[in-house]
């Protein structure tokens, strides 16, 4: 393939990429935005695979390493729940990171093509940052997916001066940065690489341990974001037109989304990255609950439903955990035949990453009509007979709103205690991923179903057919 032809394969691929996440932008159309993508990556692989710049001895080691890591991929792809995504997009992000910093120190310890003067300098520069960026997103993104499967607690851990010391390891690193790029020594350039990625993997390590249980589908989509720079950093060291641009195209995104997101919950990206949610007052030891919960059995819940003209359903991490959709699916249909108005209220951040929810539910073949955004239905709860609450607990609790010292306060939620009556699905009275109280719990409209998701509501619509 002519360096030409190569070129043309490339903006083509571009091209599928950018209709890509035109395509995911909606649920409707985010089938054929995944499969326009899988085009475009083909597309690029197989002109990169025969492009000019790979050897024939080059492409054999290509072709093993695609099919064993698209063996891998595909295992995953089998083998991996819908409800380990989150941990599983974050495992990949630190991928992108780790291949961005082995790209770099490989770029530097290369002399095949001396450079000198002003090339040197800028080839310099690319190395150092996309090893900075590299590193910290496989750091940031390795304890991400720690908290989200579990193995480290959602709970922010604060240090001591944890802004002063960011602040020092910044300097150090511009600090290091001048140095590398003027040293003239390969010794004194590599002490000054590995250093800057020893503060670059802790400072990864420090920001996302920081960001508390509530931020973290920000996080990750704040990783995406860091992914696509260090996929565009590698692209400027690698001279790869394509991987510049793709990588700029996830990064801008990724970056959007963060500040969409954290403007919905009315957050800054910078007190995210600074401290995330828990950075508050710990709520007492042993408060006293305000009211007493009172549980009730399927059958009323089914009761409750059949009685109401307006209901509304709000997903949580529980419903996907239990796999409860499909059920969820069936009593929407069943209600709605029965002349009741059902809808879902979706929050910005309901599950572990963002549009889990969404995804859940369009698998199960909801309609796209009745699935509503937080600010498209939170002011309807008032006239809402039954407010429906699956799996979910720190996007309902009303203490964001009514509690100052609350670690989540400030963070808008889902209005669900102020329909006349409201139904709370959980296996227990835990707390949510937050690790905050719940008041909804305990207030007087509100009845808790305690049980699996799956086996409650599978209970709930046999006595709504029955």
């Amino acid at each position: 393939m002519t360096e030409s032809l190569a070129t043309v394969a490339y903006l083509g691929a571009a091209i599928l990429f950018i209709l890509s996440l035109g395509g995911l932008s909606h649920p409707e159309t985010a089938r054929r935005g995944n499969l326009l993508g899988m085009l475009g990556m083909g597309l690029a692989v197989l002109a990169t695979i025969f492009g000019p710049r790979v050897s024939q001895s080059g492409v054999v080691a290509i072709v093993i390493a695609l099919v064993l890591g698209g063996g891998i991929g595909l295992y995953a792809a089998k083998r991996v729940k819908m409800t380990q995504m989150p941990e599983l997009v974050a495992l990949m992000h630190s991928l992108v990171g780790l291949a961005a910093c082995l790209v770099g120190f490989a770029s530097y310890v290369d002399t095949s093509h001396p450079l000198q003067g002003a090339e040197k300098a800028i080839h310099a520069a690319e190395i150092y940052i996309g090893i900075l960026i590299g590193a910290v997103t496989f750091s940031g993104s390795l304890v991400a997916f720690g908290k989200l499967n579990g193995r480290i607690g959602g709970k922010p851990l604060l240090l001591p001066g944890r802004h002063l010391l960011n602040l020092l390891g910044l300097v150090v690193v511009v600090v290091l940065g001048c140095w590398f790029v003027q040293s003239a020594s390969l010794g004194l350039g590599m002490l000054a690489l590995l250093v800057m990625t020893a503060i670059a993997l802790l400072f990864g390590l420090h920001m996302v341990m920081a960001i508390g249980g509530a931020d973290m589908p920000v996080v990750v989509s704040m990783l995406n974001s860091y992914s696509g720079w260090a996929a565009a950093a590698t692209g400027f060291m690698l001279g790869n037109d394509l991987l510049i641009v793709t990588g700029a195209l996830v990064g801008s995104s990724g970056a959007i989304l963060s500040y969409i997101m954290c403007q919905a919950m009315n957050r800054s990206f910078i007190s995210v990255i600074a401290g995330g949610f828990g950075s508050g007052a710990p709520v007492a030891a042993g408060q006293a609950p305000q009211g007493e919960v009172v549980a009730i059995s399927a059958a009323e819940t089914a009761e409750m439903l059949r009685e109401a003209k307006r209901v509304v359903i709000v997903p949580g991490y529980g419903m996907a955990v239990a796999q409860a959709q499909h059920t969820v699916n069936e009593i929407t249909r069943t209600l709605r035949e029965r002349g009741v108005e059902v809808r879902f209220a979706i929050h910005p951040v309901a599950g572990r990453m963002p549009g889990h929810m969404n995804v859940l539910l369009a698998e199960a073949k909801l309609p796209y009509d009745i699935v509503l955004e937080m600010d498209e239905i939170n002011d309807d709860f008032p006239d809402t007979d039954v407010a429906m609450v699956i799996g979910a607990n720190d996007i309902v609790n009303p203490a964001a709103q009514d509690d100052p010292s609350s670690p989540i306060a400030g963070m808008p939620v889902l209005k669900v205690w102020k329909a006349r009556q409201s139904i709370v699905m959980k296996r227990s009275m835990a707390t949510g991923y937050a690790g905050v109280d719940n008041p909804l719990f305990y207030k007087d409209n509100n009845r808790m179903l305690f049980g699996d998701a799956k086996q409650m509501l599978d209970e709930v619509l046999a006595t709504l057919k029955s």
